[in-house]
């Protein structure tokens, strides 16, 4: 019987070493990363909405502007997104 568990040992010890010995995986990104776009994205956000609940349409450039604002956003969170891969 002891010989059979000093067989395994090493097998149980690697198996040990892999669960703790291995670091975070790679898709766990601190929320830091890539600060300046999400700022920009809340900010274009935040314009669209004040564009939307705005009492006038800014001299007919309301629409296109919300348009262009969502487009940006849609592209800039493909940027912050595509360093995740």
């Amino acid at each position: 019987m002891k010989q059979q568990l000093l067989r395994f040992a090493p097998w149980v010890a690697l198996m040990v070493l892999g669960m703790f010995g291995t670091s975070t995986p790679a898709n766990t990104e601190p929320q830091q990363r890539h600060a300046r776009i999400r700022a920009a994205i809340e900010a274009l956000r935040d314009a669209n909405q004040y564009m939307r609940e705005a009492g006038h349409d800014f001299c007919g450039h309301r629409g296109p502007a919300m348009r262009d604002t969502e487009a940006a956003i849609r592209q800039l969170e493909m940027a912050r997104d595509c360093d995740r891969r």
